[in-house]
């Protein structure tokens, strides 16, 4: 996995309220059982030494994504921002979108997929039913491909539901599984442990100020799958 070290250069956007970064693939977005440094206490040290604080440095996670998927997350900078971008997630006023590189295999060019997700805490994995099952949770995505690679496909996947492990299982579920995801069906992992799913790009309206900010997180560099998906 990648180092937990936080990099100034990983910040997207800032002001008063809000720090929205781009998460390498490995970095935690906050502690776990693992006991890895995560990125909050990275960025709380990082604000410290930056802005000189003398006090504790508030810092709160508005929400999550999995240690090896890359891309943009947000922070709170203020107990306000936080609160009111937590009910914000709850009501779905974020739009999140990401892109995932999955094998060249036959499906749509577009589709809208709806399953049931049941997490599993024991193996921390999501097993997706059909029809509505006890336990599970509908899940929705949409997906388009909007590149072919040589011997892979790139896709922009917009989220209607935020479910454990959505994205991986259901790709997984209709035979496109995520590069470098052996827990949802890949055939071999990526040298850094990561996947290739990259949550690519945010808009919002600002908790306090009301703008609205879109921010686009540019994929991993020294990547050459990653890059020609850029291009």
């Amino acid at each position: 996995m990648a180092n937990q070290n936080f990099q100034e250069s990983q910040i997207l956007f800032e002001d008063n309220h809000l720090l929205i970064i781009n998460k390498k693939a490995g970095q935690l977005v906050q502690g776990d059982k693992t006991g890895d440094e995560s990125l909050i206490e990275g960025i709380k040290n990082f604000i410290k030494k930056r802005d000189e604080k003398p006090g504790n440095v508030f810092l709160g996670l508005v929400h999550r994504i999995d240690r090896p998927t890359s891309g943009c997350v947000i922070y709170a900078k203020t107990s306000k921002g936080l609160t009111r971008l937590t009910v914000m997630v709850k009501n779905r006023e974020i739009v999140k979108t990401y892109w995932a590189v999955v094998p060249k295999v036959e499906i749509s060019k577009a589709q809208k997929l709806k399953h049931y997700l049941k997490k599993n805490e024991k193996n921390n994995k999501s097993t997706v039913f059909p029809k509505p099952t006890e336990g599970a949770k509908e899940a929705v995505l949409n997906y388009e491909i909007i590149k072919i690679l040589d011997n892979f496909q790139l896709l922009e996947i917009d989220l209607e539901t935020g479910r454990h492990h959505q994205i991986r299982a259901q790709l997984s579920k209709i035979g496109a599984s995520i590069k470098g995801d052996l827990k949802y069906g890949a055939a071999r992992s990526n040298a850094d442990g990561g996947i290739h799913l990259h949550a690519r790009k945010l808009e919002f309206l600002h908790p306090v100020t009301k703008e609205n900010i879109v921010v686009t997180a540019p994929v991993p560099s020294g990547d050459t799958i990653w890059e020609a998906c850029e291009i």
